[in-house]
């Protein structure tokens, strides 16, 4: 058996599916994507089973990306989270057939609440299609499950679709990367936008040296500072070695690297930042330079280090 072959052909299957999603979009999408825009309420978003495990990742995706929403169980939905949904949401139901029992339970109580209705299906004249305000197709042609059993080019079809919507209503928000920050301050991106060198730098223990330090005094303050770095208080200023520094002396010296003290081995005029500047200026300096890691002054007084 083929595994790789079997691999592919799941990946071309989902691929056409997802490809056709694009020519069946209509004035419908349109239409859904300006009503989310003029709301005052939420989206939530419903489904069941896979199309709920879907639906999860769409609201999450939508909600970090300035539109305020959140999932909803059927289930639970059946049995008192009703009372969560005001009349201004904008409810998005998930099935693929249209026919999902939970999903349909509450259809009678989005039309008595008055909730704008998006249904994510691949049936139009389903019981969810004919009830929802608008319809976003989803329609695949088949399932990548050799059975056509298990939701696969389906849900991922789907998954698209959320994203799609999601996309345009960032877009049409202008939605900018510190907002997104603003929602993913313990991630790499809120670190780069939202955190000040002051906070992340390390100012303890640094690595420092005078400039008559031996060739193994150097090494084993960069091996013991574990920054990858020494730093040489020289009357020039500031001097800067790096573990590469002493790679390059054994190619260059051989043996005679041994004899070399700090002050011949250092770079003057290493890169810096100021202690009061954002992350965001750190990480661009770095990536500029091709370095890793960054000097942290205030005024001229060394105070710290700031690594990538």
């Amino acid at each position: 058996m083929n595994y790789q072959h079997i691999a592919r052909q799941v990946f071309e299957i989902e691929a056409q599916a997802v490809a056709k999603l694009a020519q069946r979009l209509d004035k419908q999408f349109d239409q859904a994507v300006e009503k989310i825009l003029r709301t005052k309420g939420r989206v939530i978003v419903c489904g069941m089973g896979k199309s709920g495990q879907i639906g999860r990742k769409i609201a999450a995706t939508l909600a970090s990306t300035g539109t305020p929403s959140f999932f909803m169980h059927p289930g639970e939905a059946y049995h008192g989270d009703l009372g969560m949904i005001a009349r201004e949401d904008v409810f998005v139901a998930i099935s693929n057939s249209g026919e999902t029992e939970e999903v349909l339970k509450l259809l009678s109580f989005l039309k008595d609440n008055g909730n704008y209705l998006i249904g994510l299906t691949g049936k139009q004249d389903s019981t969810l299609g004919r009830a929802a305000d608008v319809i976003l197709n989803v329609a695949v042609d088949k399932e990548a499950c050799p059975l056509q059993l298990a939701p696969t080019s389906s849900t991922t079809a789907t998954l698209a679709m959320g994203d799609a919507l999601a996309v345009t209503l960032m877009q049409a928000r202008d939605f900018q990367p510190e907002e997104f920050a603003r929602f993913h301050p313990g991630g790499n991106l809120g670190r780069r936008l939202l955190s000040l060198v002051k906070d992340e730098m390390i100012s303890t223990n640094l690595p420092l040296l005078k400039p008559d330090a031996s060739f193994a005094e150097v090494v084993d303050s960069i091996s013991g500072g574990k920054l990858g770095i020494a730093i040489v208080e020289s009357d020039q200023g500031y001097g800067i070695i790096t573990d590469g520094d002493i790679r390059r002396g054994f190619n260059k010296y051989s043996k005679d690297v041994f004899d070399l003290n700090a002050e011949k081995m250092m770079s003057l005029n290493p890169k810096t930042i100021n202690i009061g500047a954002r992350m965001n200026e750190a990480f661009g300096l770095m990536e500029k330079h091709q370095i890793t890691s960054l000097l942290v002054m205030d005024a001229d007084k060394l105070v710290g280090i700031v690594k990538k």
